[in-house]
């Protein structure tokens, strides 16, 4: 008898605890559902809006999902952010500028710029960049230019002003795991979401992608003219410039001035006391050195990502654009700003005078007069620079507009204005 007895008891207690439970439970539900989703929603919404240093934050994170609680929501994963780095100096606000814009464009993911410039163009970064806050898909951060106090100098004059900073991005920003590098002069073309994959393609022991500085070794540079040792058979490019910082401060890196291997913050000097007399390129020719001795650890992008008037003022050596199209386009030796590459000309000037009134006029559902002729340029998805229509350029192969080159007497060109890129657009993508 007294065992059932005990048995009664425990089942009231456990109901009566039951109850005690529910009753507490509903007390709880209100408060949740006057305030919103959970509170790891919140905190990943508070990740993507905070942010340090001298910046300015523009973007939108992850919504957390009104009433309810934790118990029945999903949690709510921050959105990943493509980090983008640029160094600015001297007369190179516009470009810089223009290239931003081409990212912000065609990408989908939100970016994180890092924009390192002299203290004198700050200002004018700020109010440009403030001006595109409607857009809400990027975040930036402006940074003086800062070099290793005991040898700021030589860093400094090393081939350009401030060329060599990119090189101390894995010891300055140390909280981003992977970034993308970039000179000035690029213009994106396809989405960075594109280039940005490539990072899940490394392997093991890649830690950085660059593209080839030439496709053909009869016109390559580094293996006609380098006094130093080089990635490859021809070099490779720095100016776009994909990197796991992560994997790059841990490594120790095999070299030729001993036979410790040496991190990346203590390898940089040693090797420009080397080779300052022998290098051309500056910080290229140290990287091309670095990874000449470590060639396991880079990862070789195609040139499409990387396109250069090289690839074209001698006939198209770029077999990859020919097949799928121009994805980077690198304005170097100043084609942006002169009359020997008129295609790249027209591009850059149509992404710097008319993309940011287009997006804006699309942003409100608004038509503009040169939606139609730029589409090619201004809309996502980009699929820009596939098969040139042989009617318009001469056929396949000849993806930039021959022009009369004052270095290169004889060769026949025109000039691709504004006219002929909406003639382009009309064979539904084309070449630049």
């Amino acid at each position: 008898m007294r065992r059932y007895l005990r048995i009664v008891v425990l089942c009231l207690a456990c109901g009566f605890c039951s109850l005690l439970y529910a009753f507490s439970q509903l007390a709880v539900s209100p408060e949740e559902g006057a305030g919103g989703g959970g509170g790891k929603p919140q905190a990943a919404v508070a990740s993507w809006l905070a942010g340090g240093g001298r910046s300015t934050l523009r973007g939108a994170g992850p919504v957390a999902h009104p009433g309810g609680s934790d118990r029945y929501n999903l949690k709510m994963q921050p959105v990943e952010k493509m980090h983008l780095a640029v160094v600015a100096c001297g007369e190179r606000l516009e470009e810089t500028m223009t290239m931003l814009k081409s990212a912000i464009i065609f990408s989908i993911k939100p970016l994180q710029f890092h924009i390192f410039a002299e203290d004198q163009l700050h200002q004018s970064f700020k109010g440009r960049l403030d001006s595109w806050s409607f857009l809400q898909t990027f975040n930036y951060t402006l940074y003086p230019i800062t070099f290793p106090s005991e040898n700021a100098a030589e860093w400094k004059k090393l081939f350009k002003p401030c060329a060599s900073q990119r090189l101390f991005l894995p010891l300055i920003l140390k909280e981003v795991d992977s970034l993308l590098y970039v000179d000035t002069d690029i213009l994106f073309l396809r989405p960075v979401d594109d280039i940005w994959s490539f990072l899940k393609k490394f392997n093991s022991t890649q830690i950085a992608a660059m593209a080839p500085e030439h496709e053909e070794p009869r016109i390559g540079w580094y293996n006609r003219f380098a006094r130093h040792p080089y990635y490859g058979k021809t070099g490779v490019n720095s100016g776009v410039m994909l990197m796991n910082m992560t994997r790059m401060r841990r490594k120790y890196f095999k070299n030729d001035m001993t036979t410790v291997r040496l991190q990346w913050g203590d390898i940089l000097m040693p090797l420009l006391k080397k080779y300052k007399l022998n290098i051309t390129w500056g910080d290229q020719d140290l990287l091309n050195i670095m990874f000449s001795h470590n060639p396991e650890s880079l990862f070789v992008f195609p040139c499409q990502w990387n396109y250069r008037p090289d690839h074209c003022i001698y006939g198209s050596n770029c077999q990859e654009a020919e097949e799928d199209g121009i994805f980077i386009l690198h304005g170097n030796r100043g084609v942006y700003h002169d009359d020997k590459q008129p295609a790249f000309r027209a591009v850059y000037e149509a992404l710097r005078n008319n993309c940011t009134t287009i997006i804006t006029m699309r942003t409100f559902g608004l038509s503009h007069p040169l939606l139609p002729s730029l589409k090619v340029l201004c809309m996502r998805p980009a699929m820009v620079a596939q098969a040139c229509n042989p009617s318009t350029l001469g056929g396949r192969g000849w993806w930039i507009a021959r022009t009369r080159d004052r270095d290169h007497p004889g060769q026949q060109g025109e000039t691709l204005s504004l006219l002929k890129i909406e003639k382009l657009a009309g064979h539904g993508g084309a070449c630049l």
